[in-house]
C-alpha cells in the first residue's frame, strides 16, 4: 500500500532547507484538507497559507521561535469555527442544497436537528468540536504532503491567542487549532532525520473485540 510507504517515509522534520515548494503542490495539500470528512458535513474551519517571509519571521515569536516558521516554503494555519451559530448553520445547508440542486428547504429538518444539537453546547464546546474536525483535515494535509514527498512539521506549540489577533482570525470568528510548515528536510542540520521511527507494535496499539 503505497499510502503506508508515505507514512514510514515522513517524520515530524525539525529543520528544513528553505527550498520553495512549487504552489500547485501546496494547493493538492491543501485540496486534502478540503476534501477531509467532518461531522454533518459542516466543514467548520479553514486553512489559511502564508507563504511571506516576512510575515513568518513575525509569527516566530508567537511560535516558540521554533525554525520550521522561518525555514519553512508554506505555513499552514488550521483554523476553526469559534462557535456555531445559525447564519453559519443556515450558510452550509443553503450551500448544500445548491450543490445537490435540492429545492430550497429540502433540508431543513436535518439541518434544523443539527443545529439544535450544537447549539445545545456551550461556546467552548463548540469550538472544541470544531477543532477537533480541523484535525481531520490536518491529517488529510499530512498525508497528502507525504504523498508528495513534501516535508512537513505538525505544531502546536504556538500562543493561540496572539497568532489570532496578529492574522485577525478573530475578527472573522475564527480560532487557530495547529500549524503545518511544508518543505523539503534539511539533511545535515534536522538531528531527527537518522531517528528510527518510533511506534508501539500493533499488538499493543490494536484491541479487538470479538
Amino acid at each position: 500500500m503505497n499510502l503506508l510507504n508515505d507514512l514510514q517515509w515522513r517524520y515530524a522534520t525539525k529543520r528544513m532547507n528553505g527550498k520553495h515548494v512549487p504552489n500547485e503542490k501546496v494547493m493538492q495539500v491543501i485540496e486534502a484538507a478540503r476534501l477531509a470528512p467532518t461531522s454533518s458535513g459542516l466543514q467548520p474551519f479553514k486553512v489559511v497559507m502564508i507563504e511571506d517571509i516576512e510575515i513568518r519571521k513575525k509569527i516566530a515569536p508567537i511560535a516558540m521561535n521554533q525554525k520550521q516558521i522561518t525555514e519553512c516554503s508554506h505555513l499552514l494555519v488550521f483554523a476553526a469555527w469559534d462557535s456555531y451559530t445559525q447564519e453559519r448553520m443556515d450558510s452550509v445547508f443553503d450551500n448544500m442544497e445548491a450543490i445537490r440542486e435540492l429545492p430550497k428547504g429540502e433540508m431543513n429538518e436535518f439541518k434544523n436537528s443539527v443545529s439544535k444539537s450544537m447549539q445545545a453546547k456551550s461556546e467552548h464546546e463548540q469550538y472544541h468540536h470544531a477543532a477537533r474536525q480541523a484535525y481531520i483535515g490536518f491529517g488529510m494535509a499530512i498525508a497528502a504532503a507525504a504523498e508528495l514527498r513534501i516535508d512537513a512539521s505538525p505544531m502546536e506549540g504556538f500562543h493561540n491567542d496572539e497568532l489570532d489577533v496578529f492574522l485577525g482570525l478573530d475578527k472573522l470568528g475564527l480560532k487557530s487549532v495547529t500549524l503545518l510548515a511544508l518543505g523539503y528536510r534539511n539533511e545535515e542540520e534536522d538531528w531527527l532525520l537518522p531517528m528510527k521511527k518510533v511506534r508501539f507494535p500493533l499488538e499493543d496499539f490494536l484491541i479487538e473485540v470479538k
